[in-house]
């Protein structure tokens, strides 16, 4: 397990969170909720490896710790958010925790974040970082996230940074515009997690001159991190990127990006650069037909995967030519060869994605004027040798 420490120097007012909607979170998530109502937020504390999900005593022994951090810090308990990922189920390890902390504080330093990233990934094969400058200031962010990724309301653990003072309505107000379209936007198995958290603060230490140009940096180190989070998922070969046009509404087209993305027929075959459209359009299909007669009119719909069109007035438009320049398409993106060693447990070929290009899939409904973009992964062997091995 990793302690990682992120500590203001003074304790700010300007912070907010984001949550997820599993009805059955983690205790740091029904701690943090709670932080929410506080005046002022000092420090966050991160462990990763054990995610302290309906563990008992998982609030009692989470505030323990915020309470040693306290100390440490001489701020109150209640201005540390404790955050936590990794194994469900698991207690932590609380006295070890406590025994470590003093150890963290030494540690603290201004000058790189990329300990923190490192310090918080569990089957993640890279930290993540991004970064944008605007009016003088800067937003810095790190996620961790790999599997059980499909964000409803957050994602996985992700950590935003600011010099920038901007008031704590205004950060409240713009964190979930910014979470719709980025983090809320991917997905890489279809599973929402007990423990995801998007936390927000400011420092206060750098005017704010332009609201809307913040929101706009805001919105890019999101989206960002939201695709590098989906480039990094457990065993990821393909990144997909499905973008749905002229459709009825926004929600309407998340949800049928969503779809796709999740749909495992389709994902095994792009894993296998396998241009089978056919189970592009059957997952269209059952998603329209699962919300019933008329809930999104299909008549006018067109399809192109890497800018070649394959399906339009209800039937397919494919050729020879077409599969083998989709094949050329599918191999383009692809991340990197799987790589099976004598043990037959699949493994990826490198440690960093050598380029960030994806599946483009485009989705034209026809039938409104609202458009979203949704990213997902393909279905490897690489990724249920990961999960059938997670714990031993």
């Amino acid at each position: 397990m990793t302690l990682t420490l992120i500590a203001l120097e003074n304790p700010t007012a300007d912070f907010a969170a984001v949550f997820t909607r599993n009805a059955l979170p983690g205790a740091p998530i029904l701690i943090g909720r709670q932080r929410l109502d506080e005046p002022q937020l000092g420090a966050i504390i991160i462990n990763n490896k054990i995610s302290n999900v309906c563990a008992p005593d998982g609030v009692a022994t989470a505030e323990k710790v915020c309470a040693a951090v306290g100390d440490l810090l001489d701020i109150p308990a209640s201005a540390i958010l404790p955050s936590s990922t990794g194994v469900i189920g698991w207690s932590l390890p609380a006295e070890k925790m406590l025994e470590s902390l003093p150890a963290v504080l030494p540690g603290l330093q201004r000058t790189s974040i990329l300990p923190a990233a490192e310090g918080i990934v569990t089957t993640d094969l890279y930290p993540k970082i991004r970064r944008a400058e605007v009016g003088g200031g800067s937003i810095v962010g790190i996620a961790k996230g790999a599997g059980m990724i499909e964000p409803n309301l957050a994602t996985m653990l992700v950590y935003i940074l600011t010099d920038i003072a901007v008031p704590r309505a205004a950060l409240r107000a713009m964190l979930p515009r910014v979470v719709g379209p980025s983090f809320n936007s991917i997905s890489v198995d279809s599973d929402t997690s007990t423990s995801d958290t998007v936390a927000l603060v400011s420092s206060g230490q750098v005017p704010c001159e332009d609201l809307a140009a913040f929101e706009a940096a805001l919105a890019t180190v999101c989206s960002d991190l939201a695709e590098d989070v989906v480039r990094n998922g457990e065993g990821v070969r393909h990144v997909l990127r499905v973008a749905i046009s002229n459709a009825p509404d926004e929600i309407t087209a998340r949800q049928l990006g969503k779809a796709v993305v999740n749909a495992p027929l389709f994902k095994c075959a792009v894993a296998g650069n396998d241009p089978n459209v056919g189970r592009l359009v059957q997952a269209i299909g059952k998603h329209a037909g699962s919300l019933g007669t008329g809930s999104i009119d299909l008549s006018k719909l067109r399809l192109h995967m890497g800018g070649i069109e394959i399906f339009a007035n209800g039937v397919f438009q494919l050729n020879p030519q077409k599969e083998q320049a989709l094949v050329a398409h599918l191999k383009s993106a692809e991340l990197y060869a799987s790589i099976v060693p004598a043990d037959g447990i699949y493994a990826a070929a490198v440690d960093y994605p050598p380029h960030e290009r994806c599946v483009e899939i485009s989705i034209d409904l026809g039938t409104g004027s609202a458009a979203a973009t949704v990213i997902g992964g393909d279905l490897t062997h690489e990724y249920v040798s990961e999960n059938a091995d997670y714990r031993s």
